[in-house]
């Protein structure tokens, strides 16, 4: 007998709701493998991980894997991280782009199929999630104007690296002027002339209560910003 997948809904979800291509909410994962462990981290998130914990559930449609080098850990300021102890913890990170609007659907589909390769043995637990958040869209900021990749090319466009910063403000009213000042007035005139195409800024939001108990939830909701 054909197991029961309940295909009989699909046409019916696929008929209902956003279906843009804007990344209106991103997941963030910045991931330390246990020493001794690195490779079979490597191969567990790469060869099963990236796709049945990620790229495979609905609403995810673009994501990449990114690696710090030693030499690249060592650039990492303050050395009292917020986010990092010690900051050069987290040597890699995920990010994926989420349709805008799709949020609470696929937080449901990500917290069942987890739960499921949690029972299943396919998670690998050798490893610390350093940061690790689902955040929302606040703005993009472009070097080029109209011309080259938008940020829902750019995680599929063939950009040498990445850098993420992470910042907090002191209340959540001063979060939004900075977000504003970083929007209108820094990151337009950091970006001419850089080597850096753009810069997408997100916000994060808190994790489920049912989330997997090796993530711990999301601190800084309402004051934090996230420049990739």
């Amino acid at each position: 007998m054909p197991e029961d997948t309940r295909s009989g809904t699909y046409a019916e979800l696929a008929a209902v709701g956003p279906y843009g291509v804007r990344p209106g909410h991103a997941l963030i994962t910045m991931v330390e493998p246990h020493p001794g462990h690195e490779h079979a981290y490597n191969r567990w998130y790469e060869d099963d991980h990236f796709i049945a914990g990620a790229m495979a559930m609905p609403w995810i449609y673009a994501g990449r894997r990114w690696v710090a080098t030693r030499t690249l850990q060592l650039l990492r300021y303050p050395e009292d991280s917020a986010v990092a102890k010690p900051v050069t913890a987290g040597c890699y990170l995920s990010t994926y782009w989420i349709t805008e609007g799709r949020y609470d659907e696929h937080m449901k589909w990500t917290v069942g199929i987890n739960k499921r390769l949690n029972r299943d043995n396919r998670v690998h637990q050798e490893r610390t999630h350093v940061f690790t958040s689902f955040q929302d869209h606040e703005a993009t900021v472009y070097r080029d104007g109209d011309s080259g990749p938008r940020d829902f090319h750019a995680l599929d466009h063939p950009y040498r690296g990445l850098v993420m910063q992470v910042i907090d403000a002191e209340s959540p009213e001063r979060c939004g002027e900075l977000a504003a000042w970083l929007r209108d007035t820094h990151l337009p005139e950091r970006l001419k002339g850089s080597p850096t195409a753009m810069v997408t800024l997100f916000r994060p939001t808190p994790l489920p209560g049912d989330r997997m108990s090796y993530v711990k939830q999301v601190e800084g909701v309402g004051t934090r910003l996230t420049l990739l």
